[in-house]
């Protein structure tokens, strides 16, 4: 998901600017579908996805809370509901995306959920759990930048945790291990902003060897 600058807010997926064009944003409406389906949806279906979530958590190490791992399940899966609703969701992520740099919105782009989920585990001030950002496409040119939490076990790497990422399926939480979400080929967030800053920087010295 494309960026060309050092993100306050990433890109078309991560950025508040006004989004161009109904032309564009009929192309929007045009690759919603390429958000994918959610699993089935459901308070039952839910249920089993909260419980196979916290056994994917509690399977990060051996020092990882079976209550921890569980609340932070049970909380993925609320919260993503509960800014579904601040968030007016009522779109796929593409359309409502425009939506918001269009002003029609208030908030949902993916930097808006990540950053939101990110911020509501982190009060529950996990013992065994640590929390990431991550980065995906910021080095494609055709694809919109794409910004996600993920949680590991303390002290682990970030590329062994678990991807939670309400933004893909629209409002329903898409979940996996980070190495095994074949969508996004993720990067840690400050491994992206020291990328950008490069080449920026190696893009200025460019623009100056022009007028030397």
């Amino acid at each position: 998901m494309i960026s060309t600058a050092l993100p306050a807010g990433p890109s078309f997926c991560a950025s508040s600017r006004v989004f161009r064009g109904a032309v564009a944003v009929l192309a929007l409406i045009c690759l919603a579908a390429c958000s994918g389906k959610p699993r089935d949806t459901g308070a039952e279906a839910e249920a089993r996805q909260i419980a196979l979530l916290t056994a994917e958590i509690q399977a990060l190490g051996p020092n990882v809370d079976p209550d921890e791992a569980a609340r932070a399940a049970r909380l993925a899966f609320s919260h993503t509901r509960q800014l579904a609703i601040e968030y007016q969701i009522e779109d796929s992520p593409l359309v409502h995306n425009s939506k918001v740099n269009l002003g029609i919105k208030p908030r949902g782009l993916c930097w808006h959920w990540a950053e939101d989920m990110e911020k509501r585990l982190a009060r529950e001030r996990f013992r065994t759990l640590d929390l990431h950002r991550a980065i995906a496409n910021h080095d494609k040119q055709l694809l919109i930048e794409h910004s996600t939490t993920i949680v590991s076990a303390k002290g682990s790497a970030w590329d062994d945790g678990v991807v939670l990422d309400p933004w893909r399926w629209g409002g329903k939480l898409f979940w996996a291990k980070v190495v095994e979400d074949k969508r996004y080929d993720w990067w840690e967030r400050s491994d992206v902003f020291a990328w950008k800053r490069a080449r920026n920087e190696a893009e200025a010295r460019r623009e100056a060897w022009k007028y030397e």
